[in-house]
């Protein structure tokens, strides 16, 4: 594996939803890896506003508004983030980032927030490699896997 770039995404999607952000560039021999995953709140004006995301490679369908929001078992999730948003700005800002993730594809953002329907921000930094078709080909089945 050769490092060839750096890239970041930033950006904003409504809690409850699902972002898709597209890395594919049609070849399976260049691969990303998530090095930071940031998210807060669009408004911090409430400590209701508190939020939580995640990153998967595959479409793993909107957080619950309760229970099995973060599945570390499932291999499709690879980053996880939370928030405690208040008056005072924020608090407890913290991710957590799977280090053997490789994504050849795509990654799928999804979050919720404490209070009523939020923009949720991100800031996901990532760099780019070079690799052999085999090395894609494994890291796909990988991603694509449940547990």
């Amino acid at each position: 594996m050769k490092k060839i770039g750096e890239y970041s995404a930033r950006g904003q999607f409504l809690e409850g939803t699902i972002k898709k952000l597209i890395l594919f560039d049609g070849q399976f021999d260049t691969a990303y890896r998530v090095t930071g995953f940031q998210i807060w709140a669009g408004d911090v004006s409430s400590s209701s506003n508190d939020c939580a995301a995640k990153l998967s490679t595959q479409n793993v369908g909107a957080m619950p508004s309760s229970g099995d929001m973060m599945n570390a078992a499932d291999n499709r999730e690879i980053a996880w983030g939370a928030v405690q948003a208040g008056t005072g700005g924020f608090n407890n800002l913290a991710s957590i980032i799977d280090p053997d993730n490789l994504i050849v594809q795509d990654l799928f953002l999804t979050g919720q927030s404490g209070g009523s329907s939020i923009q949720i921000n991100y800031l996901i930094t990532m760099e780019k490699y070079d690799i052999t078709e085999w090395q894609g080909s494994l890291a796909m089945v990988r991603n694509r896997s449940q547990a």
